[in-house]
């Protein structure tokens, strides 16, 4: 037990015993009063309350165990929420949570009405800006120090980015901005060389580099202790000499050409070096700035550390052991079910190459990497660029797989359209994570890539109903050269479906006939109902077509396959003999329900079969399990059968 002054605190040892700190220690105001030795205690139980919180929640830990102490140094230092924190991504928000009056909801973190998992504007006052896609901070900061400025304000801005965030071109599009209009703001480079996959790229290399480099050191060493001989008249110019002298050596920094104050490396963990250095970007700088502070992801935390990923994205877990608390699959997951049938085609036809943005775990492309390392390219976070690198591989005659969960991809839109459809070239998108997520939110969704494809010439769309057919659609993108081609497939676990030894390559924009009712007059319309399917919602529907038999109707079941082209003679089919269609997919409004409004309009065929589209609803929805979130969204077996009946 440490006691200093006004607090008690106590460190985490590995046992579960409650932390004891005063609630009102928890509140930036009362931080900003404490004194530096404090501030060191207050970081260790601020881990242990990290710690404590995740094991009970799941979510994303070693990030934030990597910045505990510059958190606790930022809230110190800055007059937060006056002065402006924004953190990037958002993973590594949960100390911040805890520190600015949210440790009572801590235990709801990516739960039902909970705390989201990223900062989010309207959970408080705290979160000035809202993320959890990688690479925005400096932008959003840069906005918000020239609104400060045009309106004579005197706050500051602070924005916490990492090493694999920052290899991102809109990060360097921001800075270039911000060292041409020289506005007064701070950025902190979180250096701890391990983004969800290790970085990628010459930035990464840039920094071990510069951190490593003997010479560097030694002469900001030599310049830091002869500035603290000098008067403060002489300071400035001995600062200016000490950069000539850098430059001179070969080792100024692209931050400073970029109009960056540079300032680093610093030790993350160690408030002696971090209070001074923050106090004196807050007091005497009035342009743009970049502290590089140097971490460890899962500081602290003996499981975290040991850990591969640092413990990135966890399962509810033992505070003592690290192990985590996962349920048993029942099947195998979609992801490796992708992983596992791009491996088989790749080794049959030497041309096929994967290609992800910092996400070669998420999408399975680590276990392509594994097979074939170098037909396997993780680009770093920069999704615009592997779409790109994807179209000129594909104008070579390589055949690219670009797998990218649906929610990044829309990061690459204008490639797709201006690199990839004008072209016209053969790039094929495996795109995760389509529809809801869960615990990750609004922000992860992938409710929009059906609408945002569908309407792109020469776009193949299809989706995967279950297992089987997303080994069949593998099969197909790589047997197919006329064009860009895109499968979207769930995220978790599949529904059991056998899969086949051998894939069978579908034909373009032909669906299959599931189900139909038995025993009833085929030309009984008034009451016949077709279900056409678009993904994984087929289950759904093959259980309501049970319900509504019950209920009298005589039931269809269709799976579409395609939502471009579709397949026309099947809904001409389904529309004449039946009184009633419902299209239902996981996907926004102006998707699938809409390609087949728009055909069965174009054709008259709404006339003698009146059709319903169901689809996710016209907001953003928060996170919470997949299942309550198709239940909020209407997409469930009682909800079909409602919609009929």
């Amino acid at each position: 037990m440490a006691k200093t002054g006004k607090i008690e605190l106590t460190a985490y040892k590995g046992s579960e015993q409650d932390q004891s700190v005063p609630d009102g220690v928890y509140d930036p105001a009362i931080i900003r009063t404490l004194s530096d030795a404090q501030l060191k205690d207050l970081a260790e139980s601020l881990r242990a309350e990290t710690i404590q919180a995740v094991s009970r929640t799941g979510g994303h830990l070693g990030a934030g165990l990597g910045v505990v102490e510059l958190t606790v140094a930022i809230h110190a230092v800055f007059n937060t929420p006056e002065d402006r924190l924004i953190w990037d991504v958002g993973h590594q928000c949960y100390p911040h949570k805890i520190l600015t009056g949210r440790r009572d909801r801590i235990h709801t973190l990516r739960q039902g009405g909970g705390l989201s998992g990223f900062t989010k504007r309207s959970e408080s006052i705290y979160d000035p800006f809202g993320a959890a896609h990688s690479s925005t901070s400096i932008s959003a900061g840069l906005g918000m120090a020239v609104a400060r400025d045009l309106r004579g304000g005197d706050n500051n801005v602070i924005c916490v980015i990492g090493d694999g965030a920052i290899s991102a071109g809109m990060a360097y599009e921001a800075m270039n901005n911000a060292g041409a209009l020289d506005s007064r703001m701070i950025v902190i480079l979180n250096d701890n060389d391990m983004s969800i996959s290790p970085p990628v790229g010459a930035m990464s290399r840039y920094l071990s580099k510069l951190v490593s480099s003997k010479p560097y050191i030694n002469t900001r060493e030599a310049a830091k202790k002869a500035l603290s001989l000098m008067p403060p008249p002489l300071r400035k110019a001995a600062a200016r000499a000490e950069e000539t002298a850098r430059l001179a050596m070969g080792h100024g920094t692209l931050f400073e050409q970029m109009g960056f104050y540079y300032i680093g490396p610093l030790d993350g963990h160690n408030l002696d070096h971090l209070l001074p250095v923050l106090r004196n970007a807050r007091d005497h700088h009035t342009g743009p700035v970049l502290i590089h502070v140097v971490t460890e992801k899962g500081k602290g935390y003996a499981p975290a550390e040991s850990s591969a990923d640092k413990m990135h994205g966890v399962a509810k877990f033992d505070v003592v052991t690290g192990d985590q608390i996962k349920s048993r699959p029942k099947a195998p997951g979609y992801t490796k079910i992708f992983a596992t049938s791009l491996i088989r085609e790749a080794s049959k036809d030497d041309r096929i190459v994967g290609i992800t943005a910092a996400m070669a775990p998420g999408t399975g492309m680590d276990l392509f990497g594994q097979e074939y390392p170098d037909r396997m390219f993780d680009v770093g976070i920069a999704e615009q660029h592997a779409v790109t690198f994807a179209a000129g591989l594909a104008a070579e005659g390589m055949k690219p797989f670009c797998a990218i969960y649906s929610t990044f991809l829309q990061r690459a839109y204008d490639q797709i359209i201006h690199d990839v459809c004008i072209q016209n070239l053969p790039v094929r998108f495996a795109i995760d994570r389509a529809g809801l997520v869960g615990a990750d939110g609004a922000t992860h969704a992938g409710a929009f890539d059906i609408a945002y494809l569908g309407c792109l010439p020469n776009m193949v769309l299809m989706a995967a109903a279950d297992e089987a057919e997303l080994s069949h659609m593998v099969a197909t993108a790589a047997a197919y050269d006329d064009g860009p081609i895109a499968f979207r497939y769930p995220r978790g676990e599949g529904t059991g479906a056998e899969i086949p030894e051998q894939a069978v390559i579908l034909e373009i924009g032909k669906g299959r006939i599931l189900y139909e009712s038995t025993g009833r007059e085929q030309n009984d319309q008034e009451k016949s109902v077709a279900l056409l399917s678009y993904g994984t919602r087929l289950c759904e529907c093959l259980a309501a077509a049970e319900m509504l038999e019950q209920k009298g109707w005589r039931v269809t079941v269709a799976d579409a396959r395609f939502a471009k082209p579709l397949d026309e003679t099947l809904i001409r089919d389904l529309a004449k003999r039946h009184s009633r269609m419902i299209t239902i997919e996981e996907g926004s409004i102006g998707g699938f329900g809409s390609l087949v409004l728009n055909m069965m309009n174009r054709d008259g065929l709404l006339a003698g079969c009146r059709l319903d589209t169901m689809y996710l609803p016209d907001i953003f929805q928060d996170q919470d399990s997949p299942e309550n979130q198709y239940r909020q969204a209407g997409l469930t077996v009682e909800d079909i059968v409602r919609k009929i009946t």
